[in-house]
């Protein structure tokens, strides 16, 4: 487990920061298939009769524990993120747009789309276990454990194809309504969990070591699938298996209005739901199995047997000859995992010639500590932005559920964008999340 943590700082270190993916660019009134991924009834609304996609990538971080300042300090990474009482909340996440292409015909828009996402979460971690694992404390410390909730270590990667339409159903001189739907094919590729809830024990460090007992059984889920059966510190088998078999189908749908002027329109206001539907994972190492955990006094667990673990299958090796798992098989079976289903709703409206101001949120609808359940942040942004046509400049305030305010920046130049939601922040502040996207397309006619 110790190695899981690890890959986290590992991560962390060497890319840049956040969670909410092409903030700013993403409600453009330069409508095209950015807009369309948040929404797919701005099908109709395309600032060009058709659109090619050639690739957008956005990386993203956000915590609730290192900012950025922290980098200076003489503190290791791990008792930083384990510090204070608090759960530890932690998303490492990349979007990757692929190629793409969309056309408005009358008063239908279509669109194909292919994406790809890798992401590493730790959900409601105690830090207490956190430090356990990863420090060495020489003093006899006893530190009491009573958490009901389901605390993750999970990482997943998967590819989708996607195939949009929408249809404008009413417009006049001042008013236009449109609604909009995408069908999303998804090729899972690797997975893992390991889910331990309603832990009620004792964690007991002395001269270097640390114990755990229970005082009543838990609950552990086990999962893995694909490449991160094999390893999970490795970031880079996130990526080698990102699009696997066709075993899964999601859905888009979408509608929205505008107050129309003289140059577009004075109002656009959009409503969806997204993300809709789940993914199977089928592979030949594929084991989802849920335990109950007892480590009784007489036999407490050594949190050490856990520093040089690579993956899941060893963790449940190391449970399972010591005699703290019920004992049955390991259940290899397909399982199926939920993709994180929001409401995205926003209002973009023109305050003056070349200026305007859009509101923007992201409200998930699904748990992010239920096991086989993908994670996803609750954002609110306010973002002011001029666009000169060819030139476009904004800055997004965003409002995250993990690593609270920030503020970042970006711009289009023609097809090019390039932007952050959280870099202003991190300049001038204590930003516990930061992130980088950029990308290209080209609309013609």
């Amino acid at each position: 487990m110790k190695k899981y943590i690890y890959s986290f700082f590992l991560i962390s270190s060497t890319m840049v920061f956040s969670q909410d993916h092409y903030s700013g660019i993403s409600t453009s009134n330069r409508v095209g298939i950015l807009n369309v991924t948040i929404n797919p009834a701005e099908l109709p609304n395309l600032s060009k009769k058709f659109e090619v996609n050639i690739y957008g990538m956005s990386f993203n971080v956000a915590n609730n524990k290192i900012g950025f300042s922290d980098f200076n300090s003489d503190k290791d990474f791990e008792e930083l993120l384990f510090q204070g009482t608090s759960p530890v909340n932690a998303r490492i996440d990349t979007d990757i747009i692929g190629p793409g292409f969309a056309m408005q015909l009358g008063k239908w828009g279509f669109a194909f789309t292919t994406k790809a996402y890798a992401k590493f979460d730790m959900v409601d971690v105690d830090p207490t276990i956190g430090n356990a694992i990863t420090n060495n404390n020489l003093v006899l410390n006893t530190t009491l454990l009573n958490n009901p909730n389901n605390q993750r270590l999970s990482g997943t990667s998967y590819g989708e194809i996607g195939l949009s339409a929408g249809r404008t159903f009413f417009e006049n001189d001042k008013h236009k309504f449109s609604a909009g739907v995408t069908l999303k094919i998804l090729f899972p590729g690797s997975y893992s969990n390991f889910g331990l809830s309603q832990l009620d024990g004792t964690i007991t460090q002395s001269l270097g070591n640390s114990y755990l007992t229970t005082n009543s059984p838990a609950s552990l889920n086990i999962a893995y699938s694909g490449n991160l059966a094999n390893s999970f510190s490795n970031f880079d088998d996130y990526s080698k298996s990102i699009f696997g078999g066709l075993n899964g189908l999601a859905g888009d749908i979408g509608f929205n209005y505008q107050l129309k002027s003289d140059t577009k329109y004075k109002l656009n206001a959009g409503l969806s739901i997204r993300n809709i539907g789940s993914m199977t994972f089928k592979d030949e190492n594929n084991y989802n199995t849920s335990y109950t955990l007892n480590i009784p006094s007489s036999n407490p667990l050594d949190l050490s047997l856990f520093d040089n673990i690579d993956n899941l299958s060893e963790v449940e090796d190391i449970l399972t000859n010591n005699g703290y798992l019920t004992t049955q098989p390991r259940n290899k079976t397909d399982f199926n995992v939920k993709l994180p289903t929001t409401v995205n709703t926003y209002v973009d409206v023109k305050v003056v010639s070349k200026l305007y101001v859009t509101a923007f949120l992201q409200q998930k609808l699904n748990k992010d500590r239920d096991n086989e359940q993908v994670t996803t942040p609750n954002i609110f942004s306010i973002t002011p932005r001029v666009n000169l046509g060819f030139f476009e400049g904004y800055i997004p305030l965003t409002f995250h559920e993990i690593s609270g305010t920030n503020v970042g920046l970006g711009f289009r130049l023609g097809g090019f964008y390039l932007g952050t939601s959280s870099m202003v922040t991190a300049l001038i502040s204590d930003s516990k999340q930061g992130d980088l996207y950029f990308g290209f397309r080209f609309g013609f006619l």
